[in-house]
């Protein structure tokens, strides 16, 4: 087992579970594995295989081991009352359970909680991997936590950490914007226009203004609509929203933010007959904007396939080569977006 994997650049575990057809593992990858195996003559001893079944079996309502899940949110209550975080965090406890794992929180804004007394928590409780939820203002982590990245395994859900870059998980945040300039040019639109602010575009490293970008190249350059970068502005100040909206004259605009919809309402235009809207990190309340549904929770349950992976190969601290596991986004239909008459 340890050949195959050595040859295929995968974890023991990965290949233990494609051998035995386990949902959990892609279908290319069982295939490549299962390939592989038959190349070198490998099969799984029966017996063997059938004891390590009944043994996980048997302990699958009991968590043999710990993850730690921090909250790295400002917020000590975002694991519950943020619009977004819940849903990384149901994913990590979903998929920690579903691979034995129990999972204790921590909040790594606590005043009382540095790096030191971490680890030593850390340590009496035998947990070596780390999932970090709720980053969504800076994409630094504390500082006082470094002893923590250097002696566990690390993923971060959301975004990409720097000092350290840690190995991250989040949603293909240029491909969903593209995606979803695909979908309202197939609708009619012709004039999509990017509303998020410029804080939250550097910190996924322009993924969201980038995806606008390509989207718009299919379309002649009179028709490619600047994008409103000052939405914490607009915020104090709807003016500015309301002078670019004026000036790019967009036909459908692209936010994250749901206060977009009560401005454009607030300007006298009705949605989506004067003006589509689409949301780009879809929500359940309000349930009829359309938009892009980020499966928050899929990536939750990457992360602890990510921090599994690295448990199982020992690749504890700060990696030298980071990993990336990118979660695609889906189109959702809502009241808010129409096909548009053709001209």
């Amino acid at each position: 087992m340890s050949d195959l994997a050595r040859e295929l650049g995968v974890s023991k575990n990965t290949v233990s579970l494609a051998l035995r057809h386990d949902p959990q593992i892609s279908a290319a990858t069982r295939e490549r594995v299962q390939a592989a195996a038959k190349r070198l003559g490998y099969a799984l001893h029966p017996v063997v295989s059938h004891l390590m079944a009944q043994l996980r079996q048997s302990h699958a309502d009991a968590p043999h081991h710990t993850l730690a899940l921090l909250n790295a949110n400002r917020d000590r209550a975002a694991f519950r009352t943020h619009p977004t975080v819940p849903a990384y965090v149901e994913g990590v406890k979903r998929r920690a359970a579903q691979q034995g794992y129990g999972v204790d929180t921590f909040w790594l804004h606590d005043p009382e909680l540095d790096g030191a007394r971490l680890n030593r928590i850390l340590r009496a409780r035998g947990i070596r991997g780390v999932v970090v939820v709720g980053m969504m203002d800076e994409n630094r982590l504390p500082e006082r936590f470094a002893a923590t990245w250097r002696n566990h395994a690390c993923v971060v859900t959301g975004l990409r950490t720097h000092e350290p870059t840690l190995s991250f998980c989040c949603v293909d945040h240029h491909a969903l914007v593209l995606q979803a300039v695909e979908r309202v040019l197939a609708l009619g639109y012709r004039r999509p226009g990017l509303v998020i602010d410029g804080r939250i575009d550097r910190l996924v490293e322009g993924r969201f203004s980038s995806g606008m970008w390509v989207g718009q190249q299919a379309l002649p350059e009179a028709q490619r609509v600047a994008p409103f970068l000052d939405v914490e502005a607009a915020r104090e100040d709807v003016e500015l929203f309301y002078t670019w909206l004026d000036r790019e004259k967009p036909d459908v605009v692209f936010t994250l933010y749901n206060v977009v919809r009560r401005w454009v309402e607030a300007r006298g235009l009705r949605v989506p007959r004067d003006l589509g809207l689409v949301q780009l990190e879809r929500r359940s309340d309000p349930r009829d904007w359309a938009g892009m549904d980020q499966h928050n929770d899929r990536t939750g349950e990457a992360a602890v396939d990510m921090v599994v992976s690295l448990l199982h190969s020992q690749e504890l601290g700060v990696p030298d080569y980071p990993r990336a596991t990118l979660v695609g986004a889906s189109w959702v239909d809502g009241a808010t977006v129409r096909r548009m008459p053709q001209r």
